[in-house]
């Protein structure tokens, strides 16, 4: 089997994976980019509404208070902290590298003012290509990129991690790493109905969970109010169409949201969904209006929700559009200092695979592209003072699921229906014993394939999700327990793999685990 050595591998190629790498080619570190799909994949280039930074000086504790707030008293405040000192320079930034950000400051739900860079409604894309091609450009020189390939498992000498198994369309391949930085995306593809990309299929969780490293919070998923339904995947329609002024109908025609919230629809995303959910089962129906605001105006607003929406029929500002939450972002994710440092050494998390402290127990709308670039350049800045020289250690297990056409269906709708926008213990105690009665994964061969392996990453995680959910028996943030609504005292769950099996701690808020 081919032996390569760097001194950093990245794994995954958004917005938090291309800033590290780039971060780390600029201090002359050799590095090697992995992604299972291409350059420009992930969810990246999904994100339609934009990317928050402070305004200016003066607006970092407004943008901190706002995160805070909506996190719902589990962020870091530190880790908010260094995100508002060092995001703006990040985000605008980004120009040089060739996005076309609007001069106009958007406003999104939760923000107290205007702070959203966007490109018209297709800003996650803008920021793909332009990295894209900085990543093209910095090839060879001692930055390498290998597309359509698979981290099969990682490998560890003693508790620190020294590289990864990688199935690439040339074959299998070992890498040697002086650290190893996953930045490959959440877990949404937990769900039957989601706006996550394919690639959301918890392989970063679940590398790091079988390497012994700490996951926190995998209760916490993040549900988009508005999303049109179009099988598993669900069509996003931008938080700022509501910025710009579109109102959310019941059945009946009555505006809602100033019933559940005094932001109304600028709510935050966890207030908003829920009160569609509600009025949905209330009265069968919601729809986004956005006729008021002119379709002229709404087609040249959002020229990626229309052609999006076009194929199903509806013409986005002419047309009501029937809108419910579907699964849009995972906040729980591998446990990270403010630096990217996981619970295990050698291994190191940015964007939506990390939990980080930044979003607590709900995401700010627009928060995470600026996230990857703030937390991928502090963790390959950690990784590489932190590396060691390269060396072989072993390979730890990974995991399949057979090709049965029925099971992932089957293992998405258990979740959907126990770990939904609502939940009670009835709801997740079924949910485990229907998880507990499907084909369980099994110790994967070389020769397994990735889709295999992505389904076995799911099926270790399931139950991870669904345990934590029953832990927290309180309603915070993205996580509201019909038996349990009020809050309860801020804490963690922190799921780990010790000595061959699950364990799940509730940790108090404040008890930080030092990172080795």
């Amino acid at each position: 089997m081919e032996v390569l050595e760097t001194d950093l591998l990245v794994v995954g190629s958004g917005v938090a994976g291309a800033q590290a790498a780039l971060t780390a080619h600029h201090r002359g570190a050799r590095v090697l980019l992995v992604t299972k799909g291409r350059l420009r994949s992930g969810s990246t280039p999904w994100a339609q509404g934009g990317v928050a930074a402070p305004r200016n000086a003066g607006d970092r504790a407004v943008h901190a208070a706002d995160t805070l707030r909506a996190g719902r008293g589990l962020c870091d405040p530190a880790v908010v902290d260094a995100f508002v000192r060092e995001s703006q320079a990040l985000v605008d930034g980004l120009r040089a590298y060739g996005v076309p950000f609007e001069a106009s400051l958007t406003l999104e739900g939760g923000h107290s003012v205007p702070r959203i860079r966007h490109a018209a409604d297709a800003t996650g894309h803008a920021i793909s290509v332009a990295l894209s091609a900085a990543l093209e450009a910095a090839r060879g020189g001692g930055l390498h990129v290998l597309e359509r390939t698979f981290v099969r498992a990682l490998r560890v000498s003693g508790p620190r991690v020294v590289g990864a198994e990688l199935l690439t369309p040339a074959g299998p391949l070992t890498v040697r790493a002086g650290g190893v930085l996953l930045a490959c995306g959440g877990y949404g593809g937990l769900y039957p109905v989601t706006t996550a990309p394919p690639e959301g299929t918890g392989d970063g969780l679940a590398l790091a969970y079988r390497a012994g490293a700490a996951l926190r919070d995998l209760e916490f998923v993040q549900f988009h109010p508005t999303a049109v339904r179009a099988g598993h995947r669900a069509l996003l329609v931008t938080e700022a169409a509501r910025g710009e002024g579109a109102h959310l109908l019941n059945a009946q025609g009555e505006r809602f949201m100033p019933r559940y919230d005094p932001l109304e629809e600028l709510a935050p995303r966890d207030v908003v969904a829920r009160a569609i959910a509600a009025e949905r089962e209330r009265t069968g129906q919601v729809v986004l209006d956005l006729r008021h605001l002119g379709e002229a105006f709404v087609r040249a607003r959002f020229p990626t929700v229309a052609a999006s929406l076009a194929p199903l029929g509806l013409r986005l500002g002419a047309d009501l559009i029937p809108v419910e939450p579907a699964v849009h972002y995972t906040i729980g994710g591998v446990q990270t200092d403010a630096h990217g440092r996981c619970t295990v050494p050698g291994l190191y998390a940015a964007g939506e695979v990390a939990s980080s402290g930044l979003h607590g127990a709900n995401r700010l709308a627009s928060n995470s592209l600026s996230e990857g670039l703030v937390f991928g350049a502090r963790a390959a800045v950690a990784a590489l003072a932190d590396a060691r020289t390269p060396e072989a250690g072993e390979v730890l297990p990974a995991l399949a699921l057979a090709a049965d056409p029925g099971s992932l269906p089957a293992l998405r709708e258990i979740v959907g229906r126990a770990a939904g926008l609502r939940r009670g213990a009835a709801r997740l105690e079924a949910g485990l014993l229907a998880l507990d009665a499907l084909p369980p994964a099994f110790p994967a061969g070389e020769a397994e394939t990735p889709a295999a392996l992505e389904a076995g990453n799911l099926r270790q995680l399931a139950p991870l999700l669904l345990r934590a959910a029953h832990a927290r028996q309180e309603s915070r943030g993205a996580h509201a327990r019909l038996d349990f609504p009020d809050l309860g005292a801020p804490q963690h769950s922190v799921s780990r793999l010790m000595r061959g099996s699950d364990r799940l701690d509730l940790v108090p808020h404040a008890a930080v685990e030092a990172v080795p």
